[in-house]
């Protein structure tokens, strides 16, 4: 049997304008799809044949704006490449999207993301002048689903 080692990318999707903070609506097939047609319009044919084995959007959260995609180590430098350069994301959304972590397993991409999600926490508290409020953003920035509670 042939062990086949992934490629975790972990990145943001930010709207350009942090004033436009209207929920966003993009879901795991939109960001797959976006990522699909980038690395299409870059390597062509090969590019995306060489990707679509083993590619998978794990991982979308539009209050946090973070996503997680799973590919064959190889291929991935094709979606390593393609991602900075995603401008539109579902329904031409306008996106900034910028790459964090590149890992080997799912659970260490989870243990970045809480990590990550920390910092900005800290940052944000730093802000806020009540208790009150600092609760409600530390319960919306640290509340991840369900399946990765159980990986950390």
């Amino acid at each position: 049997m042939v062990r086949y080692k992934n490629r975790y990318i972990v990145f943001t999707i930010k709207p350009p304008n942090d004033r436009d903070e209207k929920q966003a609506t993009w879901k795991n097939t939109h960001v797959s799809n976006a990522i699909k047609r980038k690395v299409r319009q870059l390597y062509g044919d090969v590019g995306l044949a060489a990707t679509r084995d083993g590619f998978d959007a794990k991982y979308c959260n539009a209050q946090t704006k973070i996503a997680v995609v799973r590919l064959r180590h190889g291929p991935h430098k094709f979606v390593l490449h393609a991602i900075p350069l995603i401008s539109n994301i579902g329904e031409q959304q306008p996106v900034e999207t910028k790459i964090l972590y590149v890992g080997a397993t799912l659970k260490h991409c989870f243990l970045f993301i809480r990590k990550h999600q920390e910092r900005k926490l800290e940052q944000l508290w730093a802000k806020l002048p009540t208790e009150v409020e600092k609760k409600r953003i530390e319960n919306f920035l640290m509340t991840l689903t369900s399946a990765t509670r159980d990986l950390t």
